[in-house]
């Protein structure tokens, strides 16, 4: 899936309540808070770290195929991010890990399947050529402030995410999500204590059937702490007005992925979405501050360092699919 841009959103824009200026505060209506947990505390709109986001290395030279790795995480940490998505999949012998693929193929230098491969073996793999493979255990560990939206990838991850939790104690600043609604319910009957969770494709369409239909929406809340969704999917708008009122009258964040263009960052931020997932962690940024909604800062955890400056070449290659529940990537 590539990124979406403002041209692309013509036919949604037309239809929604526009603010002017780009300095604009956020205004009070886009403050939904999670009552679940802890997870969404933080006032809204927040940015979200897809992946870490793209990091810099000491050049200014933006490294996107660096994605997962503690260096992206440490990056967007520096840059003042609080929230941070990432996804999981389990070795054959239950390490739990911090990768988006169910290969090493694409990302690292090494091929094979992880869940057919032990821990000793995925070790040894470079993110990048670069970077080793993390464990989410030690993300959790090495950021205790951040907030991590997670994104289940396969079912036998679901057990390592809860002992993960167990150990760590971080129930509260987790939020999961999953393409697959059978396991994302699994989940949801497996938390011991709770857990934020955002919608899966069964819930997604219950939403968007609600907001067509008042009637509906006791069912569009069941067990959904916030709505994270693409502009759309299979061709069928996902960010409409009416999806945007409901979620809000539900007490449900709406957060859009994976969003890199700054024009459309901006216009669904006068929307009204609570929460925005990107690659350009720099854009994102400065988009935030110039609305007012910029909540960054440091906080304790790993390495924190001086803010790095923000590159003048980007020189990207397209992003790969963003988190979410209705469009598998």
């Amino acid at each position: 899936m590539s990124s979406e841009t403002a041209g692309q959103w013509d036919r949604f824009d037309s239809r929604t309540e526009r603010r002017s200026g780009n300095a604009t505060p956020w205004p009070a209506r886009g403050r939904h808070t999670c009552t679940v947990s802890q997870y969404l505390d933080l006032p809204a709109p927040i940015g979200l770290a897809h992946r870490g986001g793209w990091p810099a290395d000491a050049s200014g030279r933006i490294r996107p195929e660096l994605e997962n790795t503690e260096l992206a995480f440490q990056h967007a940490i520096d840059l003042g991010y609080r929230y941070l998505e990432t996804d999981v999949h389990t070795t054959r012998d239950g390490a739990l890990l911090a990768f988006h693929d169910s290969t090493l193929d694409r990302a690292t230098d090494r091929t094979g399947t992880i869940g057919e491969l032990p821990y000793a073996e995925v070790a040894e793999a470079r993110v990048g050529g670069q970077e080793p493979i993390p464990l989410l255990e030690d993300l959790l560990g090495n950021w205790p402030g951040a907030r991590f939206n997670i994104d289940l990838k396969a079912d036998g991850s679901l057990d390592p995410l809860l002992r993960t939790l167990r150990r760590t104690r971080a129930w509260h600043r987790v939020c999961v999500g999953s393409f697959s609604q059978r396991r994302l319910d699994r989940a949801r009957r497996l938390f011991e204590r709770p857990v934020a969770t955002s919608c899966g494709p069964v819930d997604v369409a219950r939403l968007r059937l609600a907001s067509v239909a008042r009637v509906l929406r006791p069912m569009a809340r069941r067990g959904v702490t916030c709505v994270q969704i693409p502009l759309r999917s299979h061709g069928v708008p996902l960010v409409t007005r009416d999806v945007l009122t409901t979620a809000h009258a539900l007490g449900m964040q709406v957060h859009v992925w994976t969003i890199n263009d700054p024009a459309l960052m901006r216009r669904l931020l006068d929307a009204g979405v609570d929460g925005i997932v990107s690659d350009d962690v720099y854009a994102l940024r400065r988009v935030l501050s110039q609305y007012g909604a910029w909540e960054g800062g440091e906080f304790p955890g790993k390495g924190n360092g001086p803010e790095p400056g923000s590159p003048d070449t980007r020189g990207t290659s397209g992003p790969s699919p963003a988190p979410g529940s209705t469009e598998q990537q």
